[in-house]
């Protein structure tokens, strides 16, 4: 017992703040090295921001019967999305000489006809690796942004104690700054605690979807990403 117990906390306690805090001065060998922050990156910024602009393109357009009230609130951004205006007018009018109504795809599909993949959560095929994600169609080449890694934000001097504690979803960044990826429990309720209070009016600032089992942005599933070990690489 006192064995399984000692595994247990082998595997946590790289996730417990507080032994964290304690202990990165003097185990600086368990923290991966790198010079410089612009050296962390397996992809470019750029590459980045391409990819999620064209699939929240798509996503816009695939739901755009629900965001036509909001741009209506909003003259001055209507305007840049002529061309997202477009292309919906354009199918819309397909659809009328079809004789069809608009179809509307899933998040999963959307991301399938503009990355060429989809990806869902699921049983890890790992042993006791609970919950992991899986590309389910499609194919990813080398270097592609596959998830992003949702969640609430924490810098340095923000307290997470109580969060941390028992939450495998902590995630540090290079810099520091904390990412709870927590979907359950007190880590749900702050961050939708923290989204109502920056929602403006209709406009919702940050995405709570993520929080449920119907994810309206397919890639947010980063948190369930297995991480690799020695002998097993993950995604």
């Amino acid at each position: 017992m006192l064995g399984g117990l000692r595994r247990r906390w082998d595997a946590y306690k790289y996730r417990f703040v507080p032994w964290l805090a304690l202990n990165l001065r003097r185990k600086r060998r368990t923290l991966r090295y790198v010079p410089e922050s612009s050296q962390d990156k397996i992809i470019s910024d750029e590459d980045v921001f391409e990819t999620l602009l064209k699939i929240f393109k798509a996503l816009f357009i695939n739901d755009f019967s629900r965001q036509a009230h909001i741009l209506a609130l909003l003259p001055e951004i209507k305007c840049k999305y002529l061309e997202l205006l477009t292309v919906e007018q354009k199918r819309s009018k397909v659809n009328s000489c079809n004789h069809q109504s608009q179809h509307v795809f899933s998040p999963e599909e959307v991301l399938f006809n503009t990355l060429g993949f989809s990806i869902t959560r699921d049983r890890s095929t790992l042993v006791s690796a609970g919950t992991g994600v899986f590309v389910t169609r499609g194919f990813v080449p080398k270097g592609t942004v596959v998830s992003m890694y949702p969640g609430t934000v924490y810098r340095k001097h923000e307290p997470i104690f109580f969060q941390s504690l028992g939450n495998p979803f902590i995630f540090r960044c290079i810099d520091g700054v904390l990412i709870d990826g927590n979907d359950k429990g007190l880590s749900r309720s702050v961050y939708r605690s923290c989204s109502r209070r920056d929602q403006l009016g209709p406009f919702q600032m940050s995405d709570e979807s993520w929080l449920t089992a119907a994810l309206q942005n397919p890639l947010a599933v980063g948190q369930y990403v297995n991480n690799c070990s020695h002998a097993t690489q993950g995604v």
